[in-house]
């Protein structure tokens, strides 16, 4: 591993969760709501890792990565459901003792929580979410504008792959989600890459990207899980997004109007790499 995410190793530990072992990470301290975060696809926690850093002053922060994810086990006849992704938070946030908290995510995340904020409005969540923050994802996945790499592995077998594709192929399927106004900043695809590769992870993303396709089946249930959230929701969304655009953001705000919505110019699917510092100064804001 290179040094940085080897680091981001040492911060955490592992959980073991449903006989596989989930990688935790813990930043700060505070007696509010922890502010837990989950990742998208194909990332992990350590996409975050700068703006942890910088909101764990007087807060706890939460970081996991799902399961078949940066350092978390990688089992490859797992489903990697979205359903399952949503119970293995829940299960990671009771494991912790965390009652209540604040969700922040990102892309496959955004989803995730709405799984979470679905079986909340039913009143058969095991925490309280006290407020909602969503950066860049496919919230309305008709509107999103997949990338070539995704649409080609949606033509796959959902199984493993016999070996990890090319790290260059990986390289410019990744490149191609950022947006020619917001490039990739140095190193931030490198690792990324690193952190799919970790124990075999790249055979397994034709399976992973079939969530796509679970989006696609359940939309109605997820819109439902946002809008009829009834506490407080902020979407913080790159403008320069090729893949989740802006106007998915317009769709919610008609469907929920009290929604708080932050448009980041220049920036593009990735605010947590391309504008670290903005990011966490907006999410900040919405902590008090």
């Amino acid at each position: 591993m290179s040094g940085d995410l080897r680091a981001w190793e040492r911060r955490g530990r592992h959980l073991e969760v449903d006989g596989n072992r989930i990688f935790v990470v813990e930043v700060g301290e505070g007696t509010g709501a922890p502010l837990v975060i989950v990742h998208g696809f194909p990332g992990s926690s350590h996409d975050f890792a700068a703006v942890a850093e910088r909101l764990g002053s007087g807060r706890r922060v939460v970081l996991l990565d799902l399961l078949g994810y940066g350092l978390s086990d990688k089992p490859a006849a797992a489903r990697y459901s979205l359903f399952e992704q949503a119970d293995l938070v829940e299960a990671v946030l009771g494991w912790l003792g965390i009652g209540r908290c604040v969700l922040l995510a990102h892309d496959m995340g955004d989803t995730v929580v709405a799984e979470l904020l679905h079986r909340h409005n039913l009143g058969v969540l095991g925490f309280v979410p006290e407020q909602v923050i969503l950066t860049n994802g496919s919230i309305f996945i008709d509107l999103a504008q997949l990338t070539s790499g995704q649409r080609a592995m949606l033509r796959l077998p959902a199984r493993a792959l016999p070996f990890s594709p090319p790290r260059w192929l990986l390289a410019r399927a990744i490149d191609r989600s950022f947006s020619p106004r917001a490039p990739a900043p140095a190193g931030a695809i490198d690792a990324l890459i690193e952190a799919i590769e970790r124990d075999g992870g790249g055979r397994l993303l034709p399976r992973q990207n079939r969530y796509i396709l679970e989006r696609r089946a359940h939309q109605d249930r997820w819109t439902a899980g946002l809008v009829g959230y009834r506490e407080p929701l902020a979407l913080i969304w790159g403008e320069c997004d090729p893949i989740a655009i802006p106007e998915m953001t317009a769709r919610l705000l008609e469907l929920r109007p009290d929604t708080a919505v932050t448009v980041l110019p220049d920036i593009g699917h990735w605010p947590q790499l391309e504008a670290p510092e903005r990011l966490a100064e907006l999410i900040g804001q919405r902590l008090g």
